[in-house]
């Protein structure tokens, strides 16, 4: 550890495993993430079926102004990713925030956050890995259960051969959700120009305030849509995760990083504004694409396949990027003995092989979750994977906040991508998300996330309590427990 840690009275700091077999990233892993991958995986990380999905949800409860909703959250999106950036590039770690929750808050914040994004990622995993078996039945009459399992066991593949076949996967698949957004902005603004295909009539920016104005359920109803908005960004931090991966992190990181802003204002606030601006926002429904939506009102029928495949691709990214993070975040709490011994080995390829299995294994729930509650599944996944972001970032901003003090009085070197306005930022970052979590408690369908937290909770300090009583001073590893394996 570079700093001491501040642990829970009574309580020894726990220094972490070191791993044998190490590679230049210092942890095991291979550095076979380029410039390429990582700027891809990065705005790949921003689009998701959070907002292919969920923005149609958005928009029927808060209507245009769901464009500044999106816009404010990009915001303190931009200085979680700037403060998670000065994290980085003081010391890049696979499996971050778990890492830099140990060091900085105590073992027990490690340990808590470690297994609340692994729990975070899996739950995600569960919904995207059923959706896009749904998304299967628009071509074929293929049982959910079938494509599912083959879906999970494709993706299970992916990772295990190499990081740099993950990589070049999630490179492709951010590639077509990039292309998706972009072909649709461009399509929206021949349509306001040149008022083409069965929208061209009617197609207007007027459309933003004329119908019932620019806060058509007032700022209530905006404001209620930050869980839904604030969900859409979730995978957008896993830039940090890649930190022990990538082949240059102090170049490719802060590029990465630097790119949150245009990517919300095009991704975002820029396709948004055209598809309302095109389409008045009351024609749009709940639990309905608005981009499906947007193309038949348009009239334009080869559009509701290519958005399927662009929405199935969307699913499909984010479970390889789930079962990417798990296994990282899995070894990590074995490497500092906060999970079992046997997460710790890789393969030759660098791959942790067993996290990644245990994780896929339980993300084939999803079906049976789908199959009890259909209606409901998308809306309540949704809520607690949200939970588990939102504490993953509000563990970020404090860290960071605990990393800048330290740095500021000599005890830390300063970091090469420091912060801009922090600590304001970053303090203001933290009341914005905490603002989250009320308005969480007054939507009765998220509402069930904020009674299963506490309950997740107990569970980790239980869990936590077993572990200093199983190991209260965290030993050395056994060179042979954590050797990459020969599988």
């Amino acid at each position: 550890m570079t700093s001491t840690q501040i642990g829970t009275p009574g309580e020894e700091p726990v220094e972490p495993v070191e791993a044998v077999g190490k590679t230049e990233s210092g942890e095991g892993y291979h550095r076979a993430l380029g410039a390429r991958q990582i700027q891809m995986i990065a705005i790949g990380g921003a689009i998701g079926t959070g907002l292919f999905l969920g923005a149609g949800t958005a928009i029927s409860k808060a209507g245009p102004s769901l464009i500044l909703a999106y816009a404010a959250a990009g915001l303190v999106i931009y200085f979680i990713m700037r403060a998670l950036g000065e994290l980085l590039l003081y010391r890049p770690v696979s499996g971050s925030f778990a890492e830099y929750a140990r060091e900085f808050l105590g073992p027990f914040f490690g340990f808590v956050t470690g297994w609340t994004y692994w729990l975070g990622w899996v739950i995600t995993g569960i919904t995207e890995v059923t959706a896009a078996a749904k998304y299967m039945t628009f071509w074929w009459a293929i049982p959910q259960w079938a494509s599912s399992l083959a879906f999970t066991v494709l993706l299970f593949g992916v990772n295990l051969i190499s990081v740099k076949l993950f990589g070049e996967l999630e490179f492709w698949f951010s590639m077509v959700k990039v292309t998706a957004i972009v072909g649709m902005i461009l399509i929206c603004l021949g349509i306001l120009t040149l008022g083409f295909s069965d929208a061209g009539p009617t197609a207007s920016v007027a459309h933003l305030w004329d119908d019932g104005g620019l806060f058509p359920h007032g700022l209530g109803g905006t404001l209620m849509t930050l869980q839904i908005v604030m969900f859409a960004f979730l995978a957008v931090e896993l830039v940090g995760v890649t930190a022990g991966e990538s082949e240059n992190p102090e170049k490719n990181l802060p590029k990465a990083i630097n790119t949150v802003p245009w990517r919300i204002a095009v991704f975002y606030v820029g396709a948004l504004i055209m598809i309302l601006s095109v389409v008045p926002w009351k024609n749009f429904q709940p639990n309905v694409s608005p981009f499906v939506a947007a193309f038949e009102q348009m009239g334009l029928g080869v559009g509701a396949a290519v958005v399927n495949f662009v929405v199935l691709t969307a699913a499909l990214s984010s479970c390889n990027s789930g079962m990417y993070s798990t296994g990282r975040m899995l070894r990590d709490l074995s490497l500092n003995r906060q999970g079992p011994t046997l997460f710790a080995r890789l393969t030759r390829t660098g791959t942790p092989l067993l996290g990644t299995a245990f994780s896929a294994a339980l993300m084939l729930l999803g079906v049976w979750i789908n199959y009890q509650w259909p209606g409901k599944a998308f809306q309540y996944v949704m809520s607690l994977a949200t939970i588990c972001g939102v504490w993953a970032w509000i563990m970020i901003l404090l860290c960071q906040l605990r990393y800048r003090r330290k740095a500021e009085r000599g005890e830390l070197p300063v970091s090469s991508f420091p912060a801009p306005g922090a600590p304001f930022t970053s303090l203001f970052a933290l009341a914005f998300l905490l603002l989250v979590l009320v308005l969480m408690g007054f939507d009765k369908d998220a509402r069930i996330a904020l009674y299963a937290a506490p309950v997740w909770g107990a569970l980790l300090v239980a869990a936590y309590r077993v572990h200093l009583a199983r190991a209260p001073y965290a030993r050395p590893a056994d060179p042979e427990e954590t050797a990459p394996a020969e599988a």
